[in-house]
Order: C-alpha cells, then sequence, then structure tokens
C-alpha cells in the first residue's frame, strides 16, 4: 500500500477540487495496478511534487527508473508527447506510458542534485539557456496547446483584470505588458516549449549528458515565452538584463520578440494571480518594469 504524502493531497484539493479529491483517493490503488502491470518493485520512499507522486522502482530487468502518477489534465495531457519528441536529447527519456491517465514510466535521475544545487546563478541560467536552445530547435507536434490561442485568451481578459488592479503604476505596466503581447500575438511560432523549467525542474544525470530538463508543461510557440522562470529564480534586480541577454544569445532569438512574449509571461502570472484572489507577485512585476524600460530603450 502507498502512503499518499500529506502535502500532494492538500495541494490537490486546493487547486483541483473534487478531481483532485477523486485523483487523490484512487492512488493507492492506481499505483498496485502499474506496479504490477509494468513489473516495477518499488526502490525507495515516495517523492512528490505540487501535482505528482513519484515513485522511484526497478524495472524486470533491475534497471532504475520512476514511476509519475498525475491527474490527467490539460497540462499534463501533453508531457508524454514532448517527451517522445525529445526522446531523451535534453529531457528525461519516457520508457512507457498510459494515455487514460497520464501515467508515465520514466528514467531515473539524480533527483538530490537540482540545479538549485549550482552556486554560481549565472551559471544556472546559462544551463536553462542551454538546455532551451535544444529543447525548443524541434517543431511542437500538432496536438498540443497552441500558444495564439493562449495569448488571444489572456488578452480578452485584460479589461477585466485592469478594473481589479488598485495601484496606477502596476495598471500602467500590465496595459503594456499587453500591449507587447499584441505586436507579436499574430506570429505565435510553432516550437516545443517546456513552458516550465525553472532550477527545479532541471535534475543531474549519471550520464554524459549533465544537466536534463523534467516536468514539461508543453506549448506550441515561440522560445521567447519560455524564459521567465530563470530570469526569477534566485531573484535579483540588477541580473535581469543579464539575464536576458545571455539567454537570448544562447538560443539566437530575437531580442523585441523575447522581450514581448517574456511580458506575455507576466501578464500570464498577473491573470492567474488575480483570478485565485491572491497578491501580485512583486518579483514578477519587477522583471516586467525591467523588461519594458529595455524595451522602450532599445527603440
Amino acid at each position: 500500500m502507498i502512503d499518499v504524502p500529506d502535502e500532494l493531497a492538500a495541494s490537490q484539493h486546493k487547486y483541483n477540487g473534487a478531481a483532485g479529491r477523486a485523483f487523490i483517493s484512487a492512488l493507492p490503488g492506481r499505483a498496485a495496478d502499474f506496479l504490477e502491470r509494468w513489473e516495477l518493485r518499488l526502490d525507495g520512499p515516495p517523492m512528490h511534487g505540487v501535482a505528482a507522486l513519484v515513485l522511484p522502482v526497478l524495472r524486470a530487468d533491475a534497471s532504475p527508473a520512476v514511476l509519475k502518477l498525475q491527474l490527467l489534465d490539460e497540462e499534463s495531457a501533453g508531457e508524454p508527447v514532448a517527451l517522445r519528441v525529445w526522446a531523451g536529447a535534453g529531457a528525461v527519456r519516457l520508457l512507457a506510458h498510459d494515455a487514460a491517465t497520464c501515467t508515465l514510466l520514466l528514467e531515473r535521475l539524480d533527483h538530490t542534485r537540482m540545479l538549485t544545487s549550482v552556486r554560481d546563478s549565472r551559471e544556472a541560467v546559462l544551463v536553462i539557456a542551454r538546455l532551451l536552445a535544444r529543447l525548443t530547435a524541434v517543431p511542437a507536434p500538432v496536438e498540443l496547446r497552441r500558444l495564439g490561442d493562449i495569448a488571444a485568451a489572456m488578452l480578452e481578459q485584460v479589461p477585466w483584470a485592469l478594473r481589479q488592479i488598485p495601484d496606477p503604476a502596476d495598471r500602467r505596466l500590465i496595459e503594456d505588458c499587453a500591449a507587447a503581447v499584441r505586436e507579436v500575438v499574430a506570429e505565435p511560432g510553432d516550437r516545443l516549449l517546456h513552458w516550465d523549467l525553472h532550477y527545479e525542474n532541471v535534475l543531474a544525470s549519471g550520464h554524459h549528458e549533465g544537466w536534463i530538463a523534467i516536468d514539461p508543461k508543453p506549448l506550441a510557440g515561440d522560445p521567447g515565452f519560455d524564459l521567465l522562470p530563470a530570469l526569477g529564480n534566485r531573484f535579483e534586480p540588477d541580473e535581469i538584463h543579464w539575464r536576458f541577454d545571455a539567454m537570448t544569445d544562447v538560443m539566437g532569438l530575437d531580442r523585441e520578440r523575447a522581450r514581448a512574449w517574456s511580458l506575455g509571461r507576466v501578464l500570464q502570472n498577473t491573470l492567474w494571480e488575480i483570478e485565485d484572489g491572491r497578491p501580485l507577485e512583486g518579483d514578477r512585476l519587477e522583471i516586467g518594469r525591467r523588461l519594458r524600460r529595455k524595451r522602450r530603450t532599445s527603440r
């Protein structure tokens, strides 16, 4: 019997309501089913994030792997699609997949060595940039969510969102973020995006690959939409411009388009915070302000 961590149960209840509670209730039985179906043996204590239970396992041939059990939703449905395309080139390798539940069997990486272990924040940013350069080099499969659709939906919410923001300076910033997105929304791109490549989603591999990306929430779109997590990790306001320039250099991006899509990510986060009734995140707003200023001075 698998014990479901209380923190995972709480996050599923909070973010997914009845569907999350049903997922948690079914987890012990689902885990037992896949352990038997895929001939797996437990090989350590369970791990978890906000959304998934991850079990270290051994396969029938004694090779190590992890069993990832998660709720099937709009975000998780794209994960196996993207992992198949990347085929281990910069991203964790997919070994097996159950489409009905979005249960995944993945190669086992070193979960004790996240990118957070790299003390030099500039080197960590360059690791992210190099990974994104590889991951976004390929076109996205047609079945993935499209950035153009997401951006259009965001822009529709802007008039409502502005009425919820009491601070005039914050309102102007979000208006400028929306204006930047309007300039690029007609050409949203078609590359395969990770969308959530922050330090804790990069693990060390025991092989020559070095650092490997995990847990994508993939989209089809412009690689500039993938920059914001690395701009905000270990937040240092005076490093924002260096990080942005370094990442766009490594990835070979047009800086004006990348800046516009990064402001789009600030807009996206702000809309989520307003919808959830949470205060606007100061770090993200500061990234937006600094990118907005740089955008204006570069013109």
